[in-house]
């Protein structure tokens, strides 16, 4: 009776149907790979969740650098709301796996080093960045060394990511001292600007006037030193400050809305 081989599940993410189905069989013919492929973001997720239900998860996802932005450069959209033609970038896909399913392992395959790309993978949660063009035995040392919480990346990158990891902690600590500066009631209005709410809105969720609520605003890009909401979006992002949570549910009693969640509707 011979020994049971424990086989690693592999997911390959990526648009380029040829390269997929190409890697995916060149996997499948070692004798501890498992290998499935899936053409872009919200079909990675669906295979996830299925694959989580079944109780067969799988271990590692090969995420093209690439994925969902080549040709046409749209901006990464949220992953919860992907829909089945909703771009979705293999940075935003890579992060929402992270928060969502931190046992499965990503590593980003590229066309080209890019110490950029490959610092927002690592922050995203990827383990590894690997070279397409990379043989199989150099891509199936990444994939088992993952496994093992090891982070891969080429030598010739090391030294531009871990500028780009640096910059990029220097300007979350400028930015957090500059979100530090606001007043508790400013960092609430901030919140809901990160929400995407617009001042009618904030109005109505802090229970304040739309011309308040408007003088916040202002207050707030003036501390951040930024001239619109993008920017101060973009600058509380850095500083880890999140969105302001979704209004409590509520209850309609005898005709009247009872507060739910310290929210109304």
């Amino acid at each position: 009776m011979g020994v049971p081989v424990v086989r690693i599940r592999v997911l390959v993410v990526d648009d380029h149907r040829i390269f997929a189905e190409s890697l995916a069989a060149a996997l499948a013919a070692e004798p501890d790979v498992e290998v499935s492929a899936a053409g872009s973001g919200p079909a990675a997720l669906r295979c996830l969740e299925r694959a989580a239900a079944e109780g067969r998860g799988y271990d590692v996802m090969l995420v093209d650098a690439e994925l969902g932005i080549a040709g046409d450069h749209r901006a990464p959209v949220p992953v919860p709301d992907g829909g089945e033609h909703t771009p979705v970038d293999g940075i935003s896909l890579v992060a929402g796996v992270r928060s969502g399913r931190p046992s499965v392992r990503t590593v980003v395959l590229a066309e080209k080093d890019d110490p950029v790309r490959a610092a927002l993978a690592l922050q995203a949660g990827a383990f590894g960045w690997v070279a397409k063009d990379s043989s199989l035995q150099r891509l199936l040392t990444v994939v088992r060394g993952v496994l093992r919480d090891e982070t891969h990346l080429p030598p010739a990158l090391l030294t531009g990511v871990l500028r780009e990891l640096t910059a990029a902690r220097k300007h979350r600590t400028e930015s957090e001292q500059l979100v530090e500066s606001l007043t508790p009631r400013e960092r609430e209005v901030l919140r809901c600007m990160v929400a995407g709410l617009g001042r009618k809105a904030v109005a109505e969720r802090l229970y304040l006037s739309p011309h308040t609520v408007r003088t916040h605003m202002q207050n707030v890009l003036g501390k951040l030193g930024v001239h619109s909401t993008l920017a101060a979006v973009a600058l509380a992002r850095r500083a880890g400050v999140g969105p302001a949570a979704p209004a409590g549910p509520v209850q309609v009693l005898a005709g009247n809305v009872v507060e739910r969640g310290g929210q109304l509707a």
